[in-house]
């Protein structure tokens, strides 16, 4: 897949992950939010029961918050180039025309390069365009379950480059192809097999999460496994089972990352370990005379454990923004009174 066609794909991601980065979502990033009975977007029906990682962000409530026009303004321009490009290419505004995304990963415990991924995307887009933009790069068009199928071709994997699949005119699944068919399943008929919204573990933890206009859940070693992290960075780490994140991107931003441990014992590890960090970057921070406003910043960082639970809260208003913001000195920044 080249990777002009594989624009929605990063840029979905992008938007997932990013909503959760405070620092990138300028670079990237929904008013309609449909509910399941249990919580957590209607889109859930459509993830399959054994997703090991769900994440969801309301495109709009954050490109539309006061957060997200101050740090634009602080771009002066940039990033929009990337925007442009991929708007040209798929007639897809990301700004305007995404209102929410939801992805997940699954994952073969004994086999990790089995594992596949969907982003879904709601919104406005054009069949048509971007069936001509697949079929341009050497993709194929087709219909898997009545449904517009779409492959790419790949010459790192030629068996699976990536597909695309419309669930409806206004929401479109992009992904490795195994699990875009999945995925077409289940929005084709539930009877077809269980979703996520039957793994009780999971919706528990969506429903933790779910008052955040970002947030990601899942098993942790979906996650570190990929990480490739040294072998005495993991020897480190207690166990970890679960673990979920959310952020709220408005005025100000706030977020809450819980991660649930084996037993009590191994979060109070994992507690001393994370404190162990705030402590040694608030000293690095007081001898090397970081201005006030970072030291407040990390100030804003509270640790609590709950049992087995260790939960890592924080929320930075607007003012406390707007301050960091005077620091760099960049063209566009507000200047200090």
């Amino acid at each position: 897949m080249s990777k002009r066609t594989r624009y929605f794909m990063i840029g979905s991601v992008a938007l997932l992950v990013l909503g959760l980065s405070i620092g990138v979502v300028a670079y990237y990033n929904g008013g309609f939010k449909g509910l399941t009975q249990g919580g957590g977007p209607a889109e859930l029906q459509y993830v399959p029961e054994n997703a090991a990682v769900v994440a969801y962000a309301n495109v709009q409530q954050i490109m539309k918050s006061d957060f997200r026009q101050r740090v634009k303004q602080l771009e002066a321009g940039k990033g929009e180039r990337g925007q442009q490009e991929f708007r040209d290419e798929t007639g897809i505004d990301i700004e305007n025309d995404i209102d929410t995304i939801v992805a997940y990963v699954t994952s073969d415990g004994a086999d990790p390069s089995k594992a596949g991924g969907v982003v879904m995307a709601t919104g406005r887009f054009s069949v048509q365009r971007i069936g001509d933009l697949v079929k341009q790069k050497g993709g194929t068009i087709g219909e898997y379950r009545g449904k517009p199928f779409m492959t790419f071709a790949s010459a790192d994997h030629p068996g699976d480059g990536g597909a695309l699949s419309f669930l409806s005119s206004s929401q479109v699944a992009l992904g490795s192809a195994d699990a875009v068919r999945r995925t077409v399943d289940l929005s084709v008929s539930q009877a077809s097999g269980s979703d996520v919204t039957k793994n009780a573990k999971m919706m528990d933890l969506v429903r933790q999460v779910d008052n955040g206009n970002a947030w990601v859940v899942g098993r942790f070693d979906a996650l570190s496994s990929r990480a490739h992290l040294p072998q005495q960075v993991t020897s480190q780490i207690p166990p970890i089972s679960w673990f979920s994140a959310s952020g709220n991107i408005d005025g100000g931003v706030s977020g809450r990352v819980s991660v649930e441990a084996a037993d009590a014992a191994a979060a109070q590890n994992l507690r001393q370990v994370v404190e162990g960090l705030k402590g040694l970057a608030a000293l690095q921070a007081r001898s090397n005379n970081v201005p006030s406003q970072l030291q407040q910043l990390l100030n804003s960082f509270q640790i609590a454990q709950d049992d087995k639970t260790l939960i890592l809260s924080f929320s930075i208003p607007s003012d406390l923004l707007d301050s960091l913001a005077t620091l760099g000195g960049k063209p566009g920044q507000p200047k200090k009174k």
